[in-house]
């Protein structure tokens, strides 16, 4: 079931939800509004010639209060708001409709997992024929929140638990990539 406002800010009011800083003005009816950070990944296209999904990937770290997301690229953000789902919750981050109309798609690979804790890192991009211009602090994406049938008997513990900022694909971790 998809929690409401008002739940919550019920919520976050009995720390059972952590989502900080918190403002009211993010909530909506059935979600929260999320803001852009100002650390950004960009892959380092310059060191490789391929991308694999054994190999580690460069980036190129980018901190800034104001970013510009050229036609056609791709780019890793994270929000200004740090979140803590407890185990009975899961959600999902879905770009802002307003911000869609624009050609800007804004996706976060999967569920936000019970037990994690963090900021999102974002996946941005620019479908449009034009520079999409960012400001750090604006509302860019939303938190849906789901309550689950009861707690995970496995929270999140992954490789993306506790991250500050942007943070590239760790897909070379995976258990696949393990020499037996």
């Amino acid at each position: 079931m998809i929690i409401s406002d008002s739940t919550i800010k019920n919520l976050i009011k009995k720390n059972k939800l952590i989502i900080e800083p918190f403002e009211n003005y993010l909530l909506q009816p059935a979600s929260i509004d999320l803001r852009l950070g100002s650390d950004y990944l960009k892959i380092d296209e310059n060191q490789m010639e391929i991308m694999t999904l054994e190999d580690k990937l460069n980036y190129n770290k980018i901190n800034s209060e104001e970013i510009v997301i050229p036609p056609h690229s791709f780019l890793l953000a994270t929000t200004e708001e740090y979140i803590e789902l407890p185990n009975n919750l899961t959600a999902f981050v879905e770009g802002r409709s307003s911000i869609g109309r624009m050609g800007l798609f804004i996706q976060n690979a999967g569920w936000v997992d019970p037990g994690f804790a963090g900021k999102i890192t974002l996946e941005l991009f620019n479908a449009n024929r034009l520079p999409i211009k960012l400001k750090a602090g604006r509302r860019i994406c939303q938190l849906v929140i789901a309550e689950m049938d009861k707690a995970a008997e496995f929270p999140y513990q992954g490789k993306y638990q506790g991250q500050n900022t942007a943070v590239g694909s760790k897909v070379f971790k995976d258990n696949e990539n393990k020499k037996k």
